[in-house]
């Protein structure tokens, strides 16, 4: 069992938040590969459905963000799920806008919800950063992240969530340099250069 961790705040005011593209990411993947309903459970909502030839559970916390890791826990010892088949969506203050990276373990870089959830289950899961931009002082990164996006943002936002759904059956077969590369190319290809690069 794969489990997909789509994280951002719960509640209206929240949909369109920067700190929320996981739950969008999350809601695309659920949608291209025709899984659904979307049930209350884990202390959020869930959905059981394949992502290719793999049983996925995708999961979206109903905590806020700095307590995402109850939820996940619950779900990881539910189902006794590996950390490396954990794999988590989330905004990435220190990557540009439209690019995105793969990588397992490390450090949080200051997001709660990825300490949270690293407090909960340990720190060796996969995170898929999605880069929203930095305001350019640190002081304003938590007003910034709970802003909405701007409207010029929403076609790259809307795309970059197309295209990590295009492409997750390859996060499932565990293909993270593959993925991050597809998803590099097909950004650049729909005009929003960025994507993935090496660290």
């Amino acid at each position: 069992m794969l489990l997909f961790v789509g994280l951002g705040n719960p509640g209206e005011r929240y949909v369109a938040n920067r700190h929320n593209i996981g739950f969008m990411a999350v809601q695309a993947i659920a949608s291209r590969h025709n899984i659904a309903p979307w049930r209350r459970k884990f202390q959020g909502v869930s959905v059981e459905g394949m992502i290719g030839g793999d049983r996925a559970l995708l999961l979206l916390p109903g905590t806020f963000m700095n307590e995402s890791g109850r939820a996940v826990a619950e779900a990881v010892h539910f189902y006794k799920i590996d950390l490396g088949h954990i794999v988590v969506f989330h905004d990435e203050l220190d990557l540009p806008p439209a690019k995105l990276r793969v990588k397992t373990g490390g450090g949080n870089a200051g997001h709660n919800g990825l300490r949270s959830i690293s407090a909960h289950v340990g720190n060796d899961y996969r995170r898929v950063r999605i880069g929203i931009g930095h305001p350019g002082d640190k002081k304003l990164g938590a007003g910034y992240v709970l802003q909405d996006f701007a409207k010029s943002e929403g076609p790259w936002v809307e795309t970059m969530c197309d295209v990590i759904a295009d492409n997750a059956g390859l996060l499932a077969e565990g293909k993270d340099s593959t993925f991050q590369n597809k998803v590099h190319l097909a950004m650049d290809a729909k005009g929003f250069g960025g994507g993935a690069d090496e660290d």
